[in-house]
């Protein structure tokens, strides 16, 4: 048939849609080098892609098939096709020689037979020779012999005697025709040549020669000895033997001995290439006598040849998602070798997740048979291995590399699972205060992470106010400068997200504690600094001894730890022996004795300072007056510098308001007595008021058991007389568990929480203005 012509509908064959074909892949795989046939895709046709042979592919076997596989996927089937090529009558008849002679001996006597040279034809049954003729002669008749394989070869038949003196030669033309339609003919010249008397012909023991030859039999190797016998003598009796019909392949095999008819290796034999081999062998004596067998060697196989792999519809690469089964690739196998040596095993490495799983002779799929991994295992090199059931076993390995693509399956990670952060306050706007970083262990897309923080409020302030951050780097920036009074930390969150198909994230809680630094001078709370043009007097009895506790200075600092240690210092002291100063407690001490030609008035400067890093601090100055009554108080106050004009006045005015002052004081004094004496039959809120509530200012008596530290806080009850020499201290109790937030400060009347180190509670004493007075 002529190539491209249509012998079959595959898809009609195997219940397939045409318009499946081109979108599953159908497709042949041919099993030896040469591909016959092919597949419209179009319509299912199944065509001749290159001629066919039938003898060239099958030689003499009556039946002669060619088998070919059909794969097709998505899903993934195979199918086996088996295409049997009918021989056509597409060879002539043909003889060895065109021309060739045979003796007869003028002795011959009628009927004797004469074997002539059969024809060949490698076409079968009626297409090879069925029937010989020749030209007609009244010496010589035509007869067929037929051997035990059904093989026909003329006879020459003698009719009459011969006479060599009459004629010596005779040709006739030998035809051979076939059974085809119409019938082909071959023809050769024969030519009888009359002997003289010779009338014994060479004889082979038998007629048909069958003999095995293994493959790899080495050249030189003695396949066969041949012997014929004949019963003459002399030169009549020597006996050459010669090969008939020598093919190439035959001659470069074997090679037969003329002289003494022994057959030997004369080269490579090959199972593969040829597995039987034919030769017509002829014993002539010297008087042209001859006779005629069959050789049949056949070849027997040995394991030569190493199993082949062939691997197709592979998937060089599958995504980390792929589900167990999922089909790599089919693998083929074949081995040349027959029988045993042809059986092949096909397997492959250990310890990967994957498997064959045969489904059929010679094919394998190759599945996976668990989850796969990319971040574990990126590709993976399987090496397949087809090892054959012959002695010695043969082996291949071929191996496929497999890529795993990424998938994004990993959030990002954070290397710490949280992140604290130290910053000094006072930093610069846009400072980078910490750097967070997040790995994923995917690739491109996938760990391409950007940085972002989640939206909250930090008292009622949006985050981004305080924080941001670069969303490629993760470097975060303070937004503005921070202050530790203000507030001492914050947290928030920062989010990492991939750019993954759905994209994956994680956060990490990020804490910033701000640092103090030391930017805040000390607060003095008590004496509370004056204005200028103002004075601050403290009573100082004159019976007052060594270790009297004059005054206390409580200060504060608002800032922390170090910073926030406080010391006082004495700057300014008119005798630095008279008083001294708590350097950590602030209370100012008498340090001797008050002799009477004291001064009447001493002036103090107290430095507190803190202990940071420049040192900041502030300054008070405090005016003692040594007086046991205050009408000894007021010359003092007078002799104070007066840069009025009108002094006279202004003395006037004061007497008035010092009287206006202790009238109302009385008065006070009074109401809180008649408190204090209902006390027993019904409390009153005003008692209440007196023993938890702080006054603005207090009243310091002399007494005996007030020359030390006063611990915070009392309360006092105080009798007042008109008379300040009678003042007395009714009793002095510690009031348990007073809140701090009641505390009152004096300067601005600010509430002050939790006292700073170093920092102490004031000292409750009497202190007058001297502007007021």
């Amino acid at each position: 048939m002529k190539q491209g012509t249509a012998v079959g509908n595959i898809a009609k064959d195997l219940g397939l849609n045409v318009k499946e074909l081109s979108s599953r892949k159908f497709h042949i795989v041919s099993r030896g080098k040469m591909q016959f046939f092919n597949v419209n895709l179009e319509n299912g046709d199944l065509y001749i892609a290159q001629r066919i042979d039938r003898e060239e592919i099958c030689g003499m076997k009556q039946t002669c098939l060619l088998n070919f596989e059909a794969v097709i996927e998505n899903p993934l089937h195979l199918y086996t096709i088996k295409v049997e090529i009918q021989d056509v009558n597409d060879n002539v008849p043909s003889f060895s020689k065109t021309y060739f002679d045979i003796g007869i001996s003028e002795s011959a006597l009628p009927g004797v037979r004469l074997n002539l040279l059969h024809a060949h034809d490698p076409d079968l049954g009626n297409n090879s020779v069925q029937d010989y003729k020749i030209d007609k002669s009244e010496y010589f008749s035509l007869g067929v012999r037929v051997n035990n394989e059904g093989i026909k070869s003329p006879e020459l038949i003698l009719e009459k005697p011969l006479d060599r003196e009459r004629q010596d030669a005779y040709e006739m033309i030998l035809s051979a025709q076939d059974g085809g339609k119409p019938p082909k003919t071959g023809t050769t010249v024969v030519k009888v040549i009359v002997l003289d008397v010779n009338d014994n012909f060479p004889k082979f023991d038998k007629d048909t020669y069958k003999v095995s030859l293994s493959e790899n039999a080495p050249v030189g190797f003695l396949v066969l000895q041949l012997s014929a016998v004949d019963e003459d003598e002399g030169l009549n009796a020597q006996i050459t033997y010669s090969i008939q019909d020598v093919s190439e392949i035959l001659y470069s095999t074997v090679h037969l001995d003329p002289v003494n008819g022994n057959i030997y290796v004369n080269g490579d034999i090959d199972y593969e290439v040829a597995n039987r081999y034919e030769l017509n062998v002829e014993a002539k004596d010297s008087g042209g006598l001859a006779d005629h067998c069959k050789i049949i060697i056949d070849i027997t196989d040995e394991n030569d040849n190493a199993p082949e792999i062939t691997v197709t519809s592979f998937s060089a690469t599958i995504p980390e998602d792929s589900p167990p089964s999922t089909i790599i690739a089919l693998i083929y196998v074949h081995d040349l070798d027959s029988g045993q040596n042809g059986e092949v095993i096909c397997e492959i490495s250990e310890n990967i997740p994957f498997q064959l799983i045969s489904s059929s002779a010679n094919y394998h799929k190759l599945v996976s048979t668990a989850n796969v991994d990319r971040e574990k295992m990126s590709y993976y090199n399987i090496t397949i291995t087809a090892i054959d059931n012959g002695s010695p076993q043969l082996s291949t390995n071929q191996t496929v590399h497999l890529i795993i693509s990424d998938v994004n399956d990993n959030p990002p990670a954070f290397k710490k699972g949280s992140y604290i952060i130290y910053v000094q306050e006072n930093n610069p706007q846009g400072t980078s205060v910490h750097n967070v970083h997040a790995l994923d262990n995917d690739i491109n897309d996938n760990a391409k992470l950007t940085y972002s923080i989640i939206s909250c409020n930090i008292d009622d302030i949006p985050v981004s106010s305080y924080v941001s951050i670069n969303s490629m780097t993760g470097v975060i920036y303070a937004q503005r400068s921070f202050d530790y009074e203000q507030l001492r930390e914050f947290q928030f969150q920062v989010m990492a997200k991939d750019s993954g198909s759905p994209p994956l994230s994680s956060n990490v809680t990020v804490r910033i504690c701000i640092i103090d630094k030391n930017d805040n001078a000390p607060k003095i709370l008590y004496p509370s600094p004056d204005t200028e043009g103002s004075a601050l007097f403290e009573f100082i009895p004159q019976s007052a001894e060594k270790g009297y506790l004059v005054t206390k200075v409580i200060a504060v600092d608002a800032d922390s730890g170090h910073n926030a240690w406080l010391s006082y210092h004495l700057l300014q002291v008119p005798d630095p022996s008279l008083f001294t100063i708590g350097q950590y407690t602030g209370e100012i001490l008498i340090g001797r004795d008050l002799p009477d030609t004291e001064s009447l008035r001493q002036k103090l400067v107290v430095l507190v300072k803190d202990n940071g890093a420049p040192s900041l601090s502030s300054t008070v100055t405090l005016n003692l007056v040594v007086a046991d009554n205050f009408q000894q108080v007021v010359p003092e106050i007078r002799r104070q510098p007066n840069n009025s004009a009108t002094v006279s006045n202004t003395t006037f005015h004061l007497v008035v308001a010092i009287g206006l002052i202790s009238l109302l004081f009385i008065v006070t004094v009074l109401i809180t007595v008649i408190a204090k004496c209902r006390k027993t039959h019904s409390p009153t809120s005003f008692d209440a008021f007196n023993r938890n509530v702080y006054p603005q200012f207090t009243l310091g008596c002399p007494s005996e058991i007030s020359d030390t530290s006063l611990p915070f806080p009392f309360s006092y009850d105080v009798c007042v007389t008109l008379d300040s020499k009678q003042n007395e201290i009714a009793y002095l109790k510690p009031v348990q568990n007073v809140p701090t937030e009641n505390l009152i400060d004096t300067e601005d009347s600010a509430m002050v929480n939790d006292p700073p180190p170093g920092s102490l509670p004031a000292a409750s004493t009497n202190q007058v203005r001297g502007g007021l007075l």
